[in-house]
């Protein structure tokens, strides 16, 4: 079985991998552990085709480790256990384990004593956030790092690697054949080798022109090039958008992001939009956006577009209060500092001296919830941007002046 060209030209070393010079190069993270010759547990994660495989390979390769591979999804247990038998024999391996985030809890449970003792170091790879979709146990035994999407030259270096390598015979390919690989690739390097490849043998004498290029890339990776300023800025400019009340450029970008049939990236963008940017101001977008979630999810694109827009229309020209996610930081801002204290010994378990406020008034009694150190401070500051907001703020208003009294 011939090999795929993008594992033909997958890199042996660090030093041959694109992209990620935050990570790569010198004075690097992983760069200084090739030079210090120590690999601790990691977890790799991005967007697809940007080599988060090749750098968990190369890393282990540069550093003389034995290392297996496994598939979260693939691989039963038995597969791992197999690995930790020869790991034992060998006094430790590495475990490159792709789809991380698919890890079921039998597997985990097996994973996670191995990974404490030091037998496994664990490289997961995943291209979903891993503060969301990964367990906190393994996530908390691993250091995590974010692969950046690849930039156009870093596609257009892949290509004329392979030009040179001449693994490709024959392969002739002029600079805007090139530039339309990297421009459609999205930041994918392997959807770019697999476009190359494909050019290679439809065309039968290794000449790739653009004209032929765009004859068979009918359905080519969606992207936003550089002057449209990237698929991450797009969501960000999503969200600014809705957040600045501008519905028609709210719809333009997420007409962007439905070109590329990424729901899910909509579906993260929607819900965080709605409780940051929106929340206390209008609670009843929360419900809204799930249900055209949903609604989006049952019918598919390309009726998903309908109810999408729909809500993005409301977001946008909804009343917008930032006032809960503002209060939730300067907690934990608090917390990461030390301002915690103590809870009041009154609302500690089974304390006496609590005091039950159902058997109060309106539910209400004046007794201290927060630690003495903090009991002033005012994390909650309503907006008035809506009536419903208006109306926490007269409620707050008035258990403040309870309080004083």
């Amino acid at each position: 079985m011939n090999k795929p060209l993008a594992i033909e030209l997958r890199p042996n070393s660090l030093k041959e991998c694109l992209g990620q010079k935050h990570l790569i190069g010198e004075d690097k993270v992983l760069s200084n552990l090739v030079k210090n010759k120590k690999i601790f547990s990691m977890i790799l994660y991005g967007k697809p085709g940007i080599g988060k495989t090749s750098i968990a390979i190369s890393l282990v390769q540069d550093l003389g480790i034995r290392y297996r591979m496994l598939n979260a999804t693939i691989n039963d247990k038995h597969d791992f256990q197999v690995v930790f038998e020869e790991a034992k024999v060998y006094d430790g391996l590495v475990l490159i384990l792709d789809e991380i985030h698919r890890l079921n809890k039998d597997k985990q449970d097996l994973l996670l004593p191995q990974v404490e003792s030091g037998l496994i170091t664990l490289i997961g790879m995943t291209t979903s956030n891993p503060f969301h979709s990964i367990n906190p146990a393994i996530r908390s035994r691993c250091h995590l790092f974010e692969l950046h999407p690849l930039e156009e030259d870093d596609i257009k270096e892949g290509i004329k690697n392979c030009v040179k390598k001449k693994i490709l015979p024959n392969l002739k390919i002029k600079d805007d054949a090139i530039n339309y690989i990297a421009n459609v690739s999205g930041s994918d390097l392997r959807y770019a080798y697999n476009l190359l490849e494909l050019a290679y043998y439809s065309k039968g004498d290794g000449n790739i022109t653009l004209d032929f290029l765009k004859s068979i890339d009918n359905k080519h990776s969606f992207f936003h090039d550089k002057n449209e300023d990237g698929y991450y800025d797009v969501l960000s400019a999503f969200q600014k958008s809705i957040r600045g009340s501008d519905v028609d450029a709210s719809l333009h970008y997420l007409g962007r992001m439905l070109k590329a049939e990424d729901l899910d990236s909509i579906f993260r963008r929607l819900t965080v939009i709605c409780y940051e940017d929106i929340g206390l101001a209008n609670p009843s977008m929360g419900p809204k956006v799930m249900a055209a979630i949903n609604a989006a999810e049952r019918v598919g694109l390309p009726e998903a577009i309908i109810p999408l827009s729909d809500v993005v229309i409301e977001l946008a020209l909804s009343p917008k209060s930032n006032s809960g996610v503002t209060a939730i930081n300067k907690v934990l801002a608090d917390i990461d500092t030390g301002r915690c204290g103590n809870p009041p010994d009154h609302i500690k378990t089974t304390s006496p001296d609590y005091k039950y406020p159902h058997d109060y008034p309106n539910a209400w009694v004046k007794q201290q919830y927060l630690p003495d150190n903090i009991k002033n401070k005012k994390y909650y500051i309503p907006k008035e941007t809506s009536n419903y907001e208006r109306t926490l703020k007269q409620v707050r208003d008035k258990l403040d002046k309870l309080k004083n009294e």
